[in-house]
């Protein structure tokens, strides 16, 4: 078992910068791929990106390409999200998740473990 808990979300104006942690703990040894998805009101949850066990690999969605950068650290069990130039449609709840498999880092279901989620507000 893996527990994962976000932090860092909150409330931002347009073109503002957020960070997002995501703690670790539990079954760490394991060679994870950690991914962020995002849910907004209404909406479906969606991947937003995802880095591979060793950082060596990482994955975006095209809304967040060149904004968002994924990076982690596993010697501190820990995975970011570094979120610049915010945009009014990058609110939503954001989730840390992890998958045995980079494989499938874009899908939902791949996906082993949740956190429980952080609200990111950017306002306009």
């Amino acid at each position: 078992q893996v527990q994962l808990v976000e932090s860092g979300g909150g409330l931002v104006q347009a073109g503002g910068s957020l960070r997002l942690s995501c703690a670790a703990s539990g079954r760490t040894s394991s060679r994870y791929t950690m991914g962020w998805f995002r849910q907004a009101p209404g909406k479906e949850r969606e991947f937003v990106a995802a880095i591979s066990w060793n950082g060596g690999s990482t994955d975006y969605a095209d809304s967040v390409k060149g904004r968002f950068t994924i990076s982690r650290d596993n010697a501190k069990n820990m995975a970011y999200l570094q979120m610049n130039s915010l945009k009014s449609e990058d609110t939503a709840v954001y989730y840390c998740a992890a998958d045995m498999w980079y494989s499938t880092r874009t899908r939902r279901s791949g996906y082993d473990y949740w956190g429980q989620g952080t609200q990111v507000t950017v306002s306009s």
